[in-house]
């Protein structure tokens, strides 16, 4: 389902009573925080307020706060049935490089179609995020304080749209932006990000970058901008296969930058590559505060919006958030791809409590001494997922997403001395446990069943399990027991 815009897909969680409307005044600054806190730990509607203090336009928060909602906003029941749609076509290619038949190839593509042009985007001129050009700033926004000792209010969900100076290759990422005055907000920007390695770009021409930022539009934008694609690959374009239409796009003005053309709001700007101000503390996903540090500024222009908009925020924090669904969306869309390339995996867990980079559960079908490892490091080597700290792989046999049966096979299959893989390497800028920023140690423990090879020269003991047949008879005849 292609929706519209972000209000298309609010019409549609408060036709399935997953939006609460709060008529009441609430003070951006903390208490509507408070609000959402409570409701995201409760596993509760996302909220729109409609009567935000000091600004008057309505907020939305916690829209993508559940495995449900997060599925809805892809244009799915699931998030497992979206993902059986992309191991369909990731299966389909395969088949064509390795068996490549014109006779059967053109039939089979036929169907898909649709697909291809869906992640061409469509430029179109005029765009409802340039329906009102506001002489207004930040100022007139609902921008939020998130937690306490945060270094002010801030922009939690911008896609910032940039381009290449080089190649003109269109980026959307997610990056926070904490608001200093009316015109101007810090640029989140890790050194690791797309949005960075542009800056360097324009440094070295000695120019200005330019920068737009949209708030609000088709949730599948949204998540896209999140998404850990591979380098050079648009966000309009994965956005597009996920929601199964063509992104509409806008330029902005003579920057050459393509915006999402449904957003509700078009923040138009620049970053000096020479300039930096202090940006933070923030209390992040990781469930602390980051640490302030210096950050490129942007510097407002010109706003421009839909007739009506919405501002969408969002609060991270100790888990679980929204910021976490978004996760989990990955965790399962992206697991096609990992299967293809690395074929022993079995399924991925990123539990809640990992938030997201701390912490990856692997199960695999191991066919030979060290496999294990060898996965490891396959999960090490792909784009974001260098940041985990922990990763723990077990055997096929076990569902990762049962954290339980997990535990009990690490602690009990693991030897310290043997079992345990370190790897030094990058962190997320936000680990505030490594001993300098952005490097530091990552532990990978194999706790999959160990062979002679690897050094286990005694017998391995089967784990206790019934015989299949008399767990069907039990299940059969479960109801003349009388025990429930």
């Amino acid at each position: 389902m292609a929706y519209r815009g972000l209000q298309d897909y609010i019409a549609l969680l408060e036709s399935k009573s997953e939006l609460a409307r709060i008529t009441a005044e609430v003070d951006p600054v903390l208490e509507l925080g408070e609000i959402a806190e409570r409701v995201m730990r409760r596993g509760g509607p996302a909220l729109l307020f409609e009567r935000v203090r000091g600004s008057k336009w309505p907020l939305l928060i916690n829209a993508y706060g559940s495995e449900r909602r997060m599925a809805w906003a892809l244009g799915a029941e699931s998030l497992d049935a979206k993902a059986a749609e992309i191991e369909s076509l990731i299966s389909w290619a395969w088949r064509q490089v390795r068996d490549f038949s014109l006779f059967s190839a053109l039939p089979e593509a036929l169907p898909r179609l649709p697909v291809a042009r869906s992640l061409m985007p469509k430029k179109v001129r005029r765009a409802p995020c340039r329906e009102i050009t506001d002489a207004n700033g930040f100022d007139s926004l609902p921008v939020i304080k998130c937690w306490p000792q945060d270094g002010g209010r801030f922009l939690t969900l911008p896609v910032v749209c940039t381009v290449d100076p080089e190649t003109k290759a269109q980026n959307w990422g997610m990056y926070r932006m904490q608001v200093y005055d009316d015109r101007s907000a810090g640029m989140h920007w890790h050194i690791h990000k797309d949005g960075a390695h542009f800056l360097q770009k324009y440094k070295k021409e000695g120019r200005r970058m330019p920068v737009v930022v949209a708030l609000g539009g088709d949730p599948a934008v949204t998540y896209a901008s999140t998404a850990p694609l591979p380098e050079g690959l648009w966000e309009a374009m994965f956005a597009g296969f996920l929601r199964g239409k063509a992104t509409e796009v806008v330029e902005i003005g003579e920057t050459g930058i393509l915006a999402p053309a449904d957003a509700e709001f078009i923040l138009e700007g620049y970053v000096d590559p020479e300039e930096t101000r202090l940006e933070g503390p923030f209390g992040d996903h990781t469930g602390f505060y980051s640490l302030p540090d210096q950050y490129p500024a942007f510097h407002l222009e010109r706003m421009t919006r839909r007739l009506n908009p919405v501002y969408p925020a969002t609060i991270v924090g100790i888990p679980p958030k929204e910021d976490c669904y978004l996760a989990k969306a990955t965790e399962r869309l992206f697991l096609p791809l990992l299967k293809q390339l690395c074929p022993e995996i079995s399924d991925i867990n990123m539990p809640l409590e990992g938030v997201f980079h701390n912490c990856v559960l692997v199960s695999i079908k191991k066919r030979y001494p060290g496999q294990a490892r060898k996965v490891m490091h396959f999960l090490w080597g792909m784009g974001q997922m260098m940041y985990t700290k922990m990763i723990v792989v077990v055997d096929d046999d076990i569902s990762v997403g049962d954290l339980s049966m997990v535990a009990w096979r690490t602690f009990s299959n693991i030897d310290a001395r043997r079992d345990l893989e370190f790897s030094d390497g990058p962190l997320d800028a936000l680990d505030h446990s490594s001993p300098q920023p952005r490097f530091g140690t990552r532990l990978g423990i194999d706790a999959t069943r160990k062979w002679p090879e690897e050094g286990h020269a005694r017998e391995w003991p089967d784990p206790l399990a019934m015989p299949p047949d008399i767990v069907e008879l039990v299940t059969r005849r479960w109801s003349e027991y009388g025990i429930d």
